[in-house]
């Protein structure tokens, strides 16, 4: 129910090297796992309301976070 998975691929691709020529970007995601692998810090909502932030490496490594959204 959405794009292509290589439309995918090549948007975050792009979204990567636009970033790592210093342009922050706020990018507004479901797939956890990808966005926060590219991230610099990330924010999960609930409901409208931030209900975890920080470190998108530490987010990665949270238990609670893993279970929730990210299927490991």
């Amino acid at each position: 129910m959405g794009l292509a998975p290589i439309l995918v691929e090549r948007s975050f691709q792009i979204i990567q090297q636009v970033n790592q020529t210093g342009v922050a970007m706020l990018v507004v995601e479901q797939n956890a796992n990808v966005s926060l692998s590219i991230a610099d810090r990330g924010y999960v909502l609930s409901t409208g309301r931030i209900v975890l932030e920080g470190q998108a490496s530490d987010l990665l490594e949270n238990d609670d976070l893993r279970k929730a959204y990210l299927g490991r």
